[in-house]
């Protein structure tokens, strides 16, 4: 195994050591005085994920000691806060484990293309609002992608089916609230043979064509339905949403400014995030797998076949990725949060930059409502390749890994096999 053969030594994480937790730990209780003056608090859950990441990889909260039962050497591993909001450290762990999850036992063998939908500002906001109409959008989008998939295959939705990973992300790469859909679909459509197996026909990528028509489906049915609904209302000349706004939301108001890229918090509240341009403006206009209309984007233009496996894990691992870098944050001189973009954005932006106090308040508006499933599985129960288990070694050493890694109650663990999996065994 990959994980026993590698020779690179555990090192512990020491948070506080990292700017992101020293940034937290000394401008969070500003950040929440500064509310409390104004008659305005945080959800409990939002308080509960900043308290949690304070605690998080640090031995005084807790930890878990490791031991060779060979050499005896020792190894504490601190808890960790197993949050979903902007931890890295939590979200790196969660990255690789779902990685290897789809890699190895739900996708593997079967070509995989990614379809990305982003929505428009307004409903972004009224996702982050609502988290209880994201199943739904997302089933009306799951709906269209998967009938073009089975039509194309030759086939109708009764006598094939199609399969997608859709991870939920709820963050842009300039740490602006953008909640948006990945979605890991089979290139092609399953159907039942006459001798009572199964056969994948495979299909062609789609055309501009295709994805121009997909993306005028998906707005037209998500209006749809959003208007059956009555978030969304209309009169003779307009449509809006029904989104009230609390003055006592603090969340919502945070959301709000998150997601169209302004200052929340200070004397400058209301204007637009101070941006860096330093690259000339991209004149790149639709192409390919990419198609817009009224402030949706369909993007399809990333794909693996079924023999390359790395290249899925690197797009499992990109998908699932934590909402912030720490290699990509730092401070100037003059006291100010720098972000670092990960791609430029088309105007040439490449750095945002936010007052510390603010940049508080846009870590608040990433973090997800408790129950809030961010992975959805919707894949044909048919398939024989989506119940195939691992090796009883394989399950052995994930099984102690995602324990160890996720403070769980470990019954028992191979002494040897865990020193073996930190690179600390002398046995």
């Amino acid at each position: 195994m990959l994980a026993l053969q590698q020779t690179a030594q555990y090192k512990r994480h020491r948070p506080e050591n990292t700017l992101l937790y020293q940034l937290v730990e000394r401008y969070y209780p500003q950040f929440t005085t500064t509310l409390a003056e104004q008659n305005r608090y945080l959800p409990n859950y939002v308080e509960r994920e900043f308290d949690d990441f304070l605690r998080c990889g640090r031995l005084e909260h807790g930890f878990l000691r490791v031991a060779c039962g060979h050499c005896k050497h020792e190894k504490l591993v601190a808890f960790s806060c197993k949050r979903r909001g902007f931890c890295p450290s939590c979200g790196a762990i969660r990255m690789a484990i779902s990685a290897a999850l789809l890699v190895d036992d739900v996708l593997k063998g079967y070509p995989i293309r990614q379809w990305v939908l982003s929505l428009p500002i307004p409903l972004r906001l009224l996702l982050a609002r609502y988290p209880s109409e994201l199943g739904k959008v997302l089933g009306i989008i799951h709906r269209a992608i998967s009938t073009h998939i089975v039509n194309r295959a030759g086939f109708s939705n009764k006598q094939a089916k199609t399969g997608a990973v859709t991870l939920i992300q709820r963050f842009g790469s300039a740490l602006n609230l953008n909640i948006h859909f990945h979605m890991l679909f089979l290139e092609g459509a399953i159907s039942e043979n006459a001798w009572g197996g199964t056969t994948f026909t495979r299909i062609k990528a789609p055309s501009y064509d295709d994805m121009v028509e997909l993306v005028h489906i998906i707005s037209h049915r998500i209006a749809k339905y959003l208007e059956k609904v009555g978030i969304v209302q209309r009169d003779m000349e307009n449509s809006y949403l029904n989104l009230p706004i609390d003055d006592e939301d603090s969340l919502l108001q945070l959301q709000g400014a998150s997601v169209s890229y302004r200052i929340a918090m200070g004397p400058q509240r209301g204007q637009k995030v101070f941006t860096l341009q330093t690259l000339p403006a991209s004149t790149e206009g639709e192409y390919g797998q990419l198609a817009n209309t009224s402030g949706f984007s369909l993007h399809a233009g990333v794909f693996a076949n079924a023999d390359e496996p790395e290249k899925l894990e690197r797009l499992c691992r990109y998908i699932s990725r934590p909402a912030i870098s720490e290699q990509r944050l730092s401070m100037t001189q003059h006291g100010k949060v720098r972000y670092e973009l990960k791609t430029p954005y088309r105007d040439g932006t490449t750095h945002v930059f936010f007052d510390p106090v603010d940049f508080i308040g846009k870590l608040a508006a990433l973090i997800p409502p408790p129950r809030l499933n961010l992975t959805r599985f919707g894949l044909p129960a048919s398939s024989a390749y989506l119940r195939q288990t691992a090796t009883c070694e394989h399950k052995l050493l994930r099984h102690n890994v995602e324990r160890i890694a996720l403070n769980l109650p470990i019954k028992k663990i191979t002494s040897q096999l865990s020193l073996t999996m930190l690179g600390e065994c002398h046995g």
